[in-house]
């Protein structure tokens, strides 16, 4: 309720228009300057927790005046993002509590939510000029809640990241940055590396702050759950590696928090765990003294199917890593092998058995040398042969792949009369030799 004092000064600012409150519908032939000087005077006679019917009547006419399409700008505008933003000017003489009612309704007509955050921004700046930092906060407060109900779309990452450098600074409340971060969260698959290298607190001995990335990422998973899709999280995933590439030099970064780093996401996030690798290598190099338990912590997030050759092949003879993951790694690549191995020796029982049951190829590798070879390939009992047994197995894989390439230029070859002897079996052969 507004006092009989507060009442008296509403009625002064109506009768300043030649109205009273018996003429309030007349309120919407006001003109807009009109509205704007109302708007003014009611703000310095009401508090933060009063309405009024005159306030209310003036905040629905101003907001119809903004959500028509039918009502011209009162000004002549040179484009069409002075068209659509004449009014930010006018309004930024208001109080942050009657922006905050302003942009409320505002939401509530379906003014366009990519306008509200563009004359958001635009208020903020213009206040922060001669804010006190009470009132910064205040500003900043109000402005993340009225963010909160825009759509996702309507604003960037980087104007968000742009807020959070802002509000670092301030005193906001815990549960307005936990909005902040929310909202970050939800686009976090259009951030860029630079935008994740926040330095930490003082408090803090590592260099950038690893705890935001963390709640960023979770809050991605919040935020998205229902409508994840693939290409999103493999962007995520982009970004953590980098992020992980960046700080696994911090000699002050510990072991528990780049563990939680690399294994804050699943393993179906990346197709290939090389930069995950590197990472990892970065940050064993720097932290030469982690006890075997720590390390094999770290490299669990590594998934060695993902692995290329190359990142195979350094892992495996790389003495930074723990030895039982070298093991790992070479039974990785005998199983690879093994199965590669298979399909080369379906691969030439067809073409035998078919194809080339009258004809020899002095050029390939036969097929009994192979599995000879390949049998010697068993489990050393030292981990200082590993790397012996690794090139062999490359040499092997060498080979069958080579001795695929002549079999598909043979089919190349091949009459088409020849390759319909074949039957229904032909189906087969440029996929196996693909």
């Amino acid at each position: 309720m507004v006092d009989k004092d507060e009442a008296g000064g509403f009625e002064l600012v109506a009768a300043r228009f030649c109205y009273n409150k018996k003429s309030l519908d007349c309120i919407s032939f006001w003109t807009w300057s009109e509205l704007l000087v109302a708007l003014k005077e009611c703000q310095d006679l009401l508090s933060a927790s009063d309405s009024s019917l005159i306030l209310e009547k003036i905040l629905d006419c101003v907001v119809t005046r903004l959500a028509s399409l039918v009502v011209a700008s009162p000004c002549t505008c040179s484009s069409e993002n002075t068209r659509i933003s004449w009014w930010f000017e006018d309004l930024l003489v208001l109080k942050i509590d009657l922006i905050d009612k302003v942009i409320r309704m505002s939401i509530s007509r379906n003014i366009d939510h990519a306008t509200i955050s563009k004359f958001l921004l635009c208020y903020q700046r213009s206040r922060f000029l001669t804010a006190t930092p009470t009132e910064k906060c205040k500003i900043m407060e109000v402005m993340i809640n009225l963010l909160s109900l825009l759509d996702r779309s309507s604003f960037s990452c980087k104007l968000l990241f742009g807020i959070f450098r802002v509000v670092s600074s301030l005193k906001i409340s815990s549960h307005h940055k936990s909005i902040l971060e929310n909202l970050i969260g939800s686009q976090l698959d259009r951030a860029t590396i630079d935008f994740l290298l926040v330095p930490s607190s003082r408090r803090k001995a590592y260099v950038y702050d690893v705890n935001l990335v963390l709640r960023l990422v979770k809050a991605f998973y919040i935020e998205g759950r229902c409508f994840l899709l693939d290409s999103r999280l493999r962007k995520v995933a982009s970004l953590v590696d980098s992020y992980l590439v960046e700080v696994a030099a911090d000699s002050h970064l510990s072991p528990s928090k780049f563990a939680a780093l690399v294994l804050v996401l699943p393993d179906d996030a990346r197709e290939s765990h090389d930069r995950l690798f590197q990472a990892i290598d970065i940050y064993l190099e720097v932290h030469g003294g982690l006890c075997e338990a720590k390390k094999m912590k770290i490299c669990s997030a590594l998934n060695y199917a993902k692995l290329s050759t190359d990142a195979l092949k350094h892992l495996a003879r790389n003495p930074k890593f723990p030895s039982r993951i070298a093991i790992q790694v070479f039974i990785n690549q005998q199983s690879k092998l093994e199965n590669l191995f298979e399909d080369k020796t379906h691969l030439v029982d067809t073409f035998s058995s078919s194809v080339f049951a009258e004809e020899s190829i002095d050029e390939k590798v036969s097929s009994d040398q192979v599995l000879v070879y390949a049998k010697r390939i068993n489990l050393p009992n030292k981990a200082e042969h590993l790397d012996v047994q690794l090139q062999g197995m490359q040499c092997t894989i060498t080979e069958l792949e080579k001795y695929c390439g002549i079999m598909q230029t043979q089919i190349g070859n091949i009459p088409r009369t020849r390759l319909s002897s074949l039957g229904n079996n032909a189906r087969f052969l440029p996929k196996l030799c693909s």
